[in-house]
């Protein structure tokens, strides 16, 4: 029992603090201008594609195959445009908001972090479960990669008038379910590689469409210069980095 406790903290901490961190980021900017807006959010959506493509689905693919990695991709994607449709055009509850657009896409983004968060937990759980040091070392490598999904999900909604603080909370919420993940994954040990490259594939499909549909096209709005797309590419360039390390 201490051991499962131990791994759900453990899952908890790397959550919250990986995804937190992004937050923290966002936190410490002050009145940014449009031009450093826009480029950080293409950033943040180039280095969202880099890990997807280049760590995400690799592994789901590797585990269980073509066919179930791209079932989960479509999953993901049919769940989060469903998502996109309940979400509100509008927030008709909130004042002194200066886009909403711009909040709407971190929100949907949220969700997608938290869905893609759960399978993580499974990993550092079943990871755990058979050798101390895999759990620890998946745990690290996950934690590090979290914090500019984070910084993806906390730039929109600075930019659309979010406080820094209720941002920072938000990222951190969308850590928590990385906890619940390897509380099971821990229970279950060894879980099917079906299983978990259906989470993985599923959770890489809903951040493809986030990513490409919301993220990348506000960078666009928010500055027509040349800076997004110069951040998507470093973003990319940064996240492949981050994928091979």
């Amino acid at each position: 029992m201490n051991t499962v406790i131990s791994s759900t903290l453990l899952g908890f901490v790397v959550g919250i603090v990986g995804t937190g961190a992004g937050g923290v980021a966002a936190f410490m900017l002050k009145r940014p201008s449009r031009r450093f807006m826009g480029t950080v959010l293409g950033l943040a959506g180039g280095l969202m594609i880099a890990i997807v493509c280049f760590e995400l689905l690799p592994e789901a693919f590797e585990m269980a195959g073509l066919t179930t990695g791209i079932a989960g991709i479509i999953l993901g994607v049919v769940l989060v445009t469903i998502i996109d449709l309940l979400v509100p055009d509008r927030d008709f509850t909130q004042r002194n908001i200066r886009d909403w657009g711009y909040i709407r896409a971190g929100i949907i983004l949220g969700l997608g972090i938290a869905v893609h968060n759960f399978p993580e937990g499974l990993a550092i759980g079943s990871g755990l479960a058979v050798d101390l040091r895999l759990g620890l070392s998946l745990a690290l490598a996950i934690g590090f990669h979290n914090m500019p999904e984070g910084l993806a999900m906390a730039m929109p909604m600075m930019i659309g008038g979010y406080s820094r603080a209720r941002v920072l909370v938000a990222t951190v919420i969308a850590g928590v379910p990385m906890g619940f993940g390897a509380f099971v994954g821990m229970l279950l040990g060894e879980i099917s590689p079906q299983l978990v490259s259906l989470c993985l594939s599923f959770a890489g499909g809903t951040m493809l469409y986030i990513t490409c549909g919301e993220l990348i096209p506000k960078s666009q709005n928010v500055y027509r210069g040349r800076a997004s797309a110069f951040g998507i590419i470093l973003g990319i360039i940064a996240g492949i980095a981050l994928s091979a390390l």
